[in-house]
């Protein structure tokens, strides 16, 4: 549960530097992001509104044999939107000028999203939304994993491109940094797991013994 906690406020700070880096959210974020920008919704109520949607969505797609147990995901969407608006309060001063300033800003927030996401599935107790619903993809469909992810995060981020077009003529929170984003969250996390949480989840499975 701690690691899923801190899983869960590292992503949100990784989310909110990427905001404040202006140069395109990570995919996952990217349509809240746009809803964000053209209603007076926050992006985390924005995303808590997504994900809501994502579970639902889980609901139609599995039906029986959807699990009671991944309800769960409701009130750690709830969390999650909930820090998302308040870590981008706490750096909301920041104000990085200059296009390197902003590329900092930028990977910082990627380095942050790709910890977080290695705690919570090191944690394995309740995926977030997303992972959730693509998990039903593949189980509803029998469809691998990696490639329906990447159907995923282009759909979120294609309507994001959308929305920003269709009611303001120009692209919201989807630019260079997302496809920075896309390419290395997914390396990152892999390098966090394999170096520091795989060997710290040894040592307690030792110690225990």
């Amino acid at each position: 549960m701690v690691l899923l906690a801190a899983g869960l406020v590292i992503m949100a700070y990784g989310v909110s530097f990427s905001i404040i880096a202006g140069l395109g959210t990570s995919p996952i974020s990217s349509l809240p992001y746009a809803v964000s920008q053209l209603t007076p919704l926050t992006v985390g109520t924005a995303t808590i509104a997504m994900h809501c949607v994502l579970i639902a969505l889980q609901v139609v797609l599995l039906r029986k044999e959807y699990s009671p147990f991944q309800m769960l995901q409701l009130p750690v969407a709830l969390v999650f939107g909930t820090l998302c608006d308040l870590t981008l309060a706490t750096i909301q001063w920041m104000t990085p000028t200059g296009y390197p300033a902003r590329w900092v800003c930028c990977l910082i927030g990627v380095v942050l999203v790709g910890f977080g996401v290695s705690c919570e599935v090191q944690a394995a107790l309740v995926p977030l939304a997303g992972e959730g619903f693509i998990l039903a993809v593949c189980k509803a469909f029998s469809r691998p994993f990696p490639p329906t992810k990447i159907a995923f995060d282009c759909t979120l981020v294609a309507l994001a491109c959308a929305l920003g077009f269709a009611f303001r003529g120009q692209l919201l929170g989807v630019r260079e940094g997302t496809i920075a984003a896309a390419l290395l969250v997914g390396l990152v996390s892999k390098q966090f797991t394999k170096r520091l949480l795989d060997p710290l989840t040894r040592e307690r499975k030792e110690e225990k013994c």
